[in-house]
């Protein structure tokens, strides 16, 4: 606990003084930037430390704020979150120094400021054991990340984006404000040592706060169709901070979902089956969403909507199975903390590349890159692993965690009986689903913006990101091979708190990973023999004269032109056709010329977020409408203040003698 709380007091110092050092950006960057990789780094070596050996530590400060203690502990659980939000913080620290060079602002101390907050307050959150400390932390994570995604506040989709964020983060914050108050209600208090009463609630009472916790955790998780923010916010937010948000903040809010659901009595069928059909539903609305977007990051956004849909999915099944089929309940749980601690690393690395190619072309639109293997190879190597890992194929270790989904979907097909095997199996199909259109979504990126010629003429002027860039992408690249070249790296800390959960199934667990160790050891050999045949044919491959370059046939057009190559929405035209219904296909209008000599054509294609136009757009404006009526109340006179305060002193002694 001593090294976690070291850890908070080099960020909150850094972040601190980053902003005092004024309009130095290289001072602001090497205070605020370091501090954050150091804080990171004591804050990753305790949670490594605290997962190696098992154990849990607790620390508790009264303080004067009724039902508030600086209650923190740190158990297993805890230090395997803990992992990808220190890991991402401090690669993001280093390739933030890097990425905003030149760009820092007015007031460049201030992005460091929020940066160190937020890797803070997502730390507090994980590690904090009282409700109303989680809260404060949880109100701090939201703040700190509203701020860093309004960084370019001037421009008006940023504006627009960073409005949608708060809103949506604080209707959650209002549900799990709600749910805690009804928790410290029936537990007595607000430190997690009183909330084993919990497992005696009555069923409506612990359904109603099941509704509640998903709500809350879900709205800020990415849950469907709760994740109206995040195709918003990431492509505001620079990419360091993406990385950070999708890697390890959504993280935060399935942390307290499992946390939360293991304080409740045993779950009805139907809380898993709720979890489940939100989870898929999730999947195929994001994956799908992925294919028609243009723009990388908000590309890669829906993908986080889409695994976020996968973990759901096998936590709805662990929920549906537990106290009932213990073995299924573990392989689900495995695969969801596999996945969970699988997409920090490679959705980490595809938003800094997403970063990367940004700061090299100006563009993060598919349709004007290209040509980049050559032009930004270290960049495109990485993309490359990043997109293997996303997709579950080897050597990557994206592979692992849906293993054991695919393992206990098919189990349960098996192992149930009647109707409720069906369903197991039906979802088994629908998964393969979503991986084939991943597939799609990522051979397009890599194929579009990495092959081929350049689109736009900046994109010829591409050029490599820097050492502090680079070395966080390669770091996470590597880590992504290494789980997918070494299961047991990943296997290993996963069993550790999925066997303290669901201690009964532990030897089942070791034996459903042998096969992944066994793909392993296989991908290792493979890679290998890859290796030696590409040395051994280029030591044996004669010298010959260089052949000239030629054009690539045209189809019998004799000038080709950037305009002939695939575009982003061309690429995915076919699997919208022919697998999406029309609510999710895009909005296409004109390019449809039949006159014998066409003038100028205008071609718009639009993908928008149906949720988010028919949904929440509208609500937010039906709220907002009515809260201008209040303005009225805001009279900036101090004596009408002063007399709301005193009629709300008096309703509630009047509410207390009521009750008493």
């Amino acid at each position: 606990m001593q090294l976690l709380i070291v850890s908070w007091l080099l960020l909150l110092t850094g972040g601190i003084l980053a902003p005092a050092l004024g309009r130095r950006p290289l001072a602001a960057a090497l205070v605020g930037g370091g501090s954050a990789a150091l804080g990171s780094l004591a804050g990753l070596a305790m949670a490594a430390g605290a997962l190696a050996n098992g154990q849990t530590a607790g620390l508790a400060l009264a303080t004067t704020i009724p039902g508030l203690t600086l209650s923190l502990r740190l158990d297993p659980l805890a230090a395997f979150f803990l992992i990808p939000v220190h890991l991402l913080g401090l690669l993001g620290a280093i390739y933030g120094v890097g990425y905003l060079r030149g760009h820092e602002g007015r007031l460049p101390g201030l992005h460091w400021l929020f940066y160190n907050l937020l890797v803070a307050s997502m730390s507090v959150v994980i590690a904090a054991a009282n409700a109303l400390l989680f809260l404060f932390a949880w109100e701090g994570m939201s703040l700190a990340s509203f701020f860093l995604v309004v960084t370019e506040h001037r421009e008006p989709a940023t504006a627009r984006a960073g409005l949608i964020y708060l809103l949506a983060t604080h209707l959650g914050a209002a549900l799990l404000l709600g749910g805690f108050l009804t928790v410290g209600a029936f537990a007595g208090g607000f430190d997690f040592s009183a909330f084993a009463a919990l497992s005696h609630l009555p069923g409506p009472t612990a359904s109603l706060l099941f509704i509640l916790l998903l709500l809350g955790f879900g709205s800020k998780a990415g849950l469907f169709p709760f994740h109206v923010w995040l195709p918003e916010a990431h492509p505001a937010a620079p990419s360091h901070v993406s990385a950070l948000m999708s890697g390890a903040m959504v993280k935060t809010a399935l942390y307290g979902l499992v946390r939360f659901l293991l304080f409740l009595p045993s779950a009805p069928g139907w809380w898993g089956g709720t979890l489940m059909a939100l989870g898929l539903a999730g999947a195929l609305f994001g994956i799908a969403m992925s294919a028609f977007q243009n723009d990388v990051k908000r590309g890669l956004a829906y993908s986080t909507v889409e695994n976020v849909g996968l973990i759901l999915l096998a936590l709805g099944l662990w929920l549906f199975c537990r106290g009932r089929y213990p073995q299924l309940a573990a392989l689900a749980l495995t695969g969801a903390l596999t996945h969970i601690l699988n997409h920090a690393l490679f959705k980490g690395l595809l938003f800094l590349g997403a970063g990367s190619l940004l700061h090299g072309t100006g563009s993060r639109n598919l349709n004007r890159l290209g040509g980049l293997m050559r032009r930004m190879p270290a960049t495109g190597l990485c993309l490359v692993v990043g997109a293997l890992a996303v997709t579950a194929l080897p050597p990557a270790n994206g592979l692992l965690g849906e293993w054991f989904i695919y393992r206990g979907f098919l189990e349960a097909g098996v192992r149930l009986k009647g109707l409720a095997a069906f369903f197991p199996l039906v979802i088994v199909g629908l998964l393969a689903l979503v991986g084939g259109l991943a597939l799609l979504v990522f051979s397009r990126l890599i194929g579009i913006a990495l092959g081929g010629e350049p689109r736009d003429s900046r994109t010829e002027l591409a050029h490599e990101s820097g050492a502090l860039m680079l070395v966080p992408m390669f770091v996470l690249a590597g880590l992504c091979l290494a789980g997918g070249l070494a299961p047991s790296l990943l296997l290993g800390p996963v069993l550790r708190v999925a066997g303290m959960i669901e201690p009964p199934a532990a030897p089942l667990l070791a034996q459903a990973g042998l096969l992944p160790l066994w793909l392993g050891g296989l991908a290792q050999g493979l890679t290998l023999l890859l290796a030696l045949t590409a040395l051994l044919g280029r030591w044996r491959r004669p010298r010959r004269a260089e052949t000239p370059a030629v054009p690539t046939w045209g189809c019998g057009y004799l000038f080709p032109t950037r305009r002939m190559a695939y575009s982003a929405e061309g690429f995915s035209e076919l699997a919208g056709v022919s697998f999406f219904c029309d609510c999710l296909r895009p909005r296409i209008e004109g390019g449809r010329s039949v006159r014998l000599f066409p003038g100028r054509e205008v071609f718009r294609h639009q993908a928008p977020d149906l949720v988010l136009e028919a949904g929440f757009l509208p609500l937010f404006a039906w709220v907002a409408a009515r809260c201008n009526r209040l303005r009225r109340l805001q009279s900036g006179l101090v004596h009408i203040y002063v007399f709301y305060i005193f009629s709300v002193i008096v309703a509630l002694l009047g509410w207390v003698a009521v009750r008493l």
